[in-house]
């Protein structure tokens, strides 16, 4: 079906039932409930659920086939950005010729970059990328001011009046799919639960199905396997007279275009960009995404992507309050003691549970979440295996 092996078939439609029922998925704990702190079944988390899992899909093409690490890749992201609100700025406020001058942007703009970093390999090369990211951070909050607003970044105002657009005068357009408001929403109430379809997220989702649907075919292509190639031995291959640096360049430039996918996505979902998407720090972010879920698996950049993403939005807004109201049945001295000691993991401290979840990852699953998933699922193969084998071996008769 659509061109892929059973078992790559099988795992899209998956993803797909995973993506499509998010809003039940996510929403796990009545509304009325002290665990509803947990649900994460909101529009805004939902985007970048599936907006950062394309960021993390295209950064594993890139790292995870060819083993090029690059520390700079928030520079396509905020590249596809600036070049999505600058089309629903000037010419329309339809979301799609946005995302696609997004994509193209961020497309020439790795074409730049792929050709002078690519030059080199190993550490020079995330070197390379790192100063191009901050080069172009740097131009972005000053040297281009009047381009990407600086320091309070762009978006849609009253005075921008698109060329494809109705706008009347004074009016702030939105954000739309011909016409349908990125913003609209339809609530489902079934006892105490409260369910939240979006149009901007499912806009988002079949992006991200389309994308991995895309990565599935590149892995499973001669292309990745070129690739994989040069990750296992470039000089070899050199030797056997090919050439590895289109495909690398090539790489690069696709994984830079899912870069800008996600960054038109963003601002198609809110309209407002700023320098801070292309700083490092963003850069990092996409790294433990990728590494956490599974380098160079097809499902594990997705993972990685939501945990982080469920920890930065969920896990930061539990506060003392929260947690009093947890441990309010406990003795008052043993409740200040636990909140005490909890305390200093969530909220703002929230980055000390991810580098301790990261490191332990690192150590003991290297293939991340998607090797902890296979672990599981090979333990509970050989139980049922031995459940099945225990009846049938006492009823056999003794020779």
């Amino acid at each position: 079906m659509l061109g892929l092996e059973k078992k790559d078939f099988q795992l899209l439609l998956v993803v797909a039932g995973l993506t499509l029922l998010a809003p039940f998925i996510l929403n796990p704990f009545p509304e009325s409930s002290a665990m509803a702190q947990f649900n994460a079944g909101y529009p805004d988390l939902m985007q970048r659920f599936v907006i950062f899992g394309i960021f993390a899909i295209g950064f594993n093409i890139l790292f995870g086939l060819t083993g090029y690490l690059s520390f700079g890749h928030a520079a396509f992201l905020g590249v596809g950005s600036y070049g999505a609100i600058w089309m629903m700025k000037l010419v329309s406020l339809n979301v799609i010729p946005a995302i696609f001058m997004g994509i193209i942007v961020s497309g020439i703009f790795a074409v730049a970059v792929g050709f002078i970093t690519l030059r080199r390999s190993g550490i020079y090369f995330s070197i390379l990328t790192l100063a191009f990211a901050q080069m172009s951070y740097a131009l972005a909050y000053s040297v281009l001011t009047p381009i990407t607003g600086g320091e309070t970044g762009l978006q849609i105002k009253s005075t921008d009046r698109p060329l494809l657009s109705n706008l009347e005068e004074g009016e702030i357009g939105r954000a739309n799919l011909f016409g349908m408001d990125m913003r609209a929403s339809f609530e489902l109430n079934v006892g105490d639960w409260l369910f939240t379809f979006n149009a901007g997220y499912y806009i988002a989702a079949i992006a991200m199905l389309a994308s991995f649907y895309l990565a599935i075919r590149i892995f499973r292509s001669p292309f990745g396997m070129m690739l994989r190639a040069i990750k296992s031995n470039q000089t070899r291959m050199s030797y056997t007279g090919l050439n590895p640096r289109p495909h690398t360049l090539a790489a690069f430039v696709i994984s830079g275009m899912y870069a800008g996918l996600a960054g038109g996505l963003l601002v198609a979902m809110d309209t407002q960009v700023g320098p801070e998407r292309m700083f490092w720090t963003a850069s990092g972010e996409v790294v433990l995404m990728t590494i956490l879920g599974g380098v160079g698996t097809l499902i594990g950049p997705v993972l990685g992507a939501g945990a982080i993403k469920y920890m930065e939005n969920i896990l930061s807004k539990i506060n003392k309050d929260v947690l009093h109201q947890w441990f309010a049945f406990l003795p008052d001295g043993l409740e200040d003691f636990v909140i005490t000691i909890i305390y200093p993991f969530i909220g703002k401290g929230w980055h000390l549970t991810l580098g301790i979840i990261f490191m332990l990852v690192v150590i003991y699953l290297p293939g991340g979440l998607v090797e902890g998933g296979q672990r599981i699922a090979r333990a509970l193969s050989r139980k049922k295996t031995s459940d099945e084998d225990g009846p049938k071996a006492s009823t056999e008769p003794a020779e």
